[in-house]
């Protein structure tokens, strides 16, 4: 069975500005017209649902980048996004694989590029790009244990921009050119998988463990400046203490980085040129250790 679908949204956006706290005299009056067509393609053969899909997705800058500067003001991103995959399923498991290319157009980043009052924009890069894989298996190996692993494979690119770097020394900034570097804070692989045990109607117990890659700082691509790989393991039980027509209780209690790893998802680099030597100074969010969470919900229908 062959099926398809298009949606089309249009869509207007205007920002109106009469200055603002840090600079009084800034006038923005834009608006931006989006056209975001959406169309897909789905073949059902027995077990196996083939599909494809392209959409294009248009979206303005923020407040943040209008106030940036007077003298150069941001224009929008566009995205285009190609997917295809399939979707295949049996009474005791199920495989999904999608590949997708995400095809960017004047991407906003961050660069390190002041603007006329000093302050740090993020600037429209021409042409960047996300593509990869993503797979899924489901897997019951009886009423009482089943498992779900999902990997994520991808490559994310940004074919050229122009870092900038403060020079205290010459009280003014470096330009240095990069070409076909990968995306800040975008791993490259990432897994998850959750083994589940339901011993009976009242209770299951999951147990799951993460993977991330590690992940650049910013757009350069520097191993200096990285945030480094983890893997976390997360435990929870949720116990239905009491479930009638109109009245339902349940009790969950989770176990967060239940090894007690040390590990930042997030952060941020900064460098400078003084006394003629360059310094960068990475900077990191660190997440909890192990935790831990009690909660009950009562439902009333």
């Amino acid at each position: 069975q062959l099926s398809s679908y298009v949606d089309l949204q249009y869509r207007t956006v205007n920002h109106q500005m009469n200055g603002f706290t840090k600079n009084a005299g800034l006038m923005i009056d834009r608006t931006f017209n989006f056209f975001n067509p959406k169309m897909g393609l789905s073949y059902q053969a027995k077990s196996i649902l083939y599909f494809a899909s392209v959409a294009v997705a248009n979206k303005e800058p923020i407040r943040d980048d209008f106030e940036a500067s007077v003298i150069e003001q941001p224009k929008r991103e566009q995205l285009i996004d190609w997917e295809a995959g399939f979707e295949f399923k049996k009474p005791t498991y199920a495989l999904n694989a999608n590949l997708y290319f995400m095809d960017y157009k004047d991407q906003l980043v961050l660069t390190g590029k002041i603007n006329d009052v000093g302050a740090y924009t993020r600037t429209n890069v021409p042409k960047s790009y996300r593509a990869g894989i993503e797979l899924q298996l489901k897997y019951a190996f009886n009423k009482k244990y089943s498992t779900t692993y999902s990997v994520s494979l991808s490559q994310n690119k940004i074919k050229s921009f122009t870092e900038f770097i403060d020079d205290y020394d010459q009280y003014t900034q470096v330009a240095i050119q990069h070409k076909n570097t990968s995306i800040a804070l975008s791993p490259t692989i990432s897994t998850n998988r959750t083994f589940n045990w339901k011993p009976n109607d009242k209770l299951s117990v999951f147990w799951t463990t993460k993977y991330i890659s590690k992940q650049y700082l910013d757009n350069t691509q520097n191993e200096s400046r990285i945030l480094d790989s983890y893997l976390l393991n997360d435990i929870n039980a949720h116990w239905t203490i009491l479930n009638k027509a109109k009245f339902k209780m349940l009790l969950q209690f989770y176990v967060n980085n239940l090894l007690d790893v040390r590990y930042a998802p997030n952060g941020y680099t900064y460098s400078y040129i003084y006394d003629r030597a360059t310094t960068t100074s990475n900077n990191y969010y660190p997440m909890a250790g192990r935790n831990y969470w009690l909660s009950l919900k009562i439902d009333l229908k």
